[in-house]
């Protein structure tokens, strides 16, 4: 980045561009194993304006500008991977407008899904999309991020009804009205819902919100075995039952959870679950569930009723990345993410676990199965060869079983770089170049994300 693109940046943007070295080196990295790279400085956007200005003269003197939010991702979609302007979101944090009546709310793209249902609180509505960490809701739709709620709610791709965006020429262009459906023109929500920044930046998400259940209720069973665990899911989903969260824990990842959150759980495979709707409901669904969970070996079937009870079950299930250093200190997780019909999960997931046995390093599985998600871990130390080697030989043998099963090699973190040499493989080289002509088309000279969708892979 030149001397001439940054003194014309701090002429607009003034003390919102930063060349502190310590900021560059935070905005360098995300929650991947992917190494870090530092961007050349960082502009904290507090407005739509600043982004417009932005893009403006970035694009007019070819500056990558790398968009970041809560820096939460997983695969490295905010690393600044050639440098230039990290733009940082996370001022922009307003919540400009709450339709109750309408199920909706318009909110700028650095506000997080606790920060929005904290406000919604007293109107008995929620946003139910749950990856986990409090990340900001622009990040959350520019990966097409999901999580535990999915089963019942969708992922952002159903929640997320109009989307404002700065094109990298610093146009700012609406994609939706704040309706139900349209029929009109392409649909460009969906079209920037899990670009990863690569085509431009959202400045405002409307959200589509869900009534608060009358009752919320969350239960954990263990299980003799991973293939009873895993079979109770398929079976429940078969049977209809609108399960609000259905989650996945081997032996591997609870023993973990029992160390970092001191849940005492047994050391065996474990399912957690939640069921919304009124009492009578409620009940009618878990005792069919429990049914289904005895038949395939459960017991144990726990409640957990009271708000801090569920609270403390979930932040332990959330906590699953934090949890991994009780089983090895200083490690690193090279992440997976994949997601396979429902009805081959548990050839998935138990071929999954016979891998990681037969392995010299260590792993766990978890996952969002109620829709087909799930997760290996591998807890490696990345500067060890043979232990970063070992995980991408796992990694490969898993995610081409998810392909001959029909399945996607990232079920809910997205691209980012981790991933992109798989996109030809899922897709086929002719969907690819498309996407590369789409990317080409809207952001000519590259400078949106570069290094990540539409230009590699």
């Amino acid at each position: 980045m030149n001397e001439t693109a940054i003194k014309a940046l701090q002429q607009v943007l003034g003390d919102r561009l930063s060349l502190n070295p310590a900021l560059r080196e935070h905005h360098s990295h995300d929650m991947s194993r992917q190494p870090a790279h530092l961007p050349d400085a960082v502009v904290f956007a507090e407005s739509e304006e600043d982004v417009v200005q932005t893009l403006k003269l970035c694009h007019e003197h070819g500056v990558p500008v790398t968009p970041f939010g809560a820096g939460s991702s997983m695969e490295g979609h905010t690393i600044p991977v050639r440098g230039g302007v990290s733009l940082d979101m996370t001022r922009m944090n307003r919540i400009l407008a709450v339709h109750a009546e309408d199920f909706d709310a318009v909110v700028e793209a650095g506000v997080t899904r606790k920060q929005l249902n904290a406000h919604l609180r007293d109107v008995g509505l929620m946003f139910p999309v749950d990856p986990g960490a409090d990340a900001s809701l622009g990040g959350m739709a520019s990966t097409r991020a999901s999580g535990t709620t999915a089963v019942r709610y969708g992922t952002m791709r159903e929640n997320v009804i109009a989307l404002r965006v700065v094109t990298p020429t610093g146009e700012v262009i609406t994609t939706g009205r704040r309706v139900k459906k349209s029929s009109t023109g392409y649909d460009l929500t969906k079209l920037f819902v899990g670009a990863e920044g690569t085509l431009g930046v959202i400045t405002q998400v409307t959200v589509r919100l869900h009534p608060v259940p009358e009752v919320i209720a969350s239960a954990i069973c263990s299980f003799a075995t991973m293939a009873g665990a895993v079979q109770s899911v398929v079976e429940t989903l078969q049977s209809g039952i609108p399960v609000a969260r259905i989650e996945f824990l081997d032996e591997v990842a609870v023993d973990a959870a029992n160390a970092h959150s001191g849940l005492g759980l047994k050391r065996q495979p474990t399912l957690f679950l939640e069921f919304h709707g009124s009492a009578r409901w409620v009940q009618e669904q878990s005792e069919t569930v429990r049914a289904l969970a005895a038949e395939n070996g459960g017991e144990d079937f726990d409640w957990a009723t009271n708000p801090e009870d569920r609270t403390r079950l979930w932040t332990a299930r959330h906590e699953t990345l934090y949890s991994n250093q009780s089983l090895r200190p200083g490690c690193k997780t090279f992440t997976t993410d994949v997601c396979v019909p429902v009805s081959r999960l548990p050839e998935a997931i138990l071929a999954a676990r016979a891998d990681l046995d037969g392995s010299f390093i260590i792993g766990k599985i978890i996952g969002h199965v109620g829709d087909g998600n799930f997760h290996v871990g591998y807890l490696i130390k990345p500067e060890i060869p043979e232990e970063l080697a070992e995980a991408e030989r796992l990694a490969e043998r898993l995610y081409q079983r998810t392909m001959d099963m029909e399945g996607t090699f990232s079920g809910e973190h997205g691209i980012g770089i981790s991933k992109l040499k798989y996109l030809r493989r899922e897709h086929g080289a002719a969907a690819v170049e498309m996407m590369k002509a789409l990317k080409a088309a809207v952001d000519p000279k590259g400078i949106m994300n570069p290094g990540k969708l539409g230009q590699a892979g």
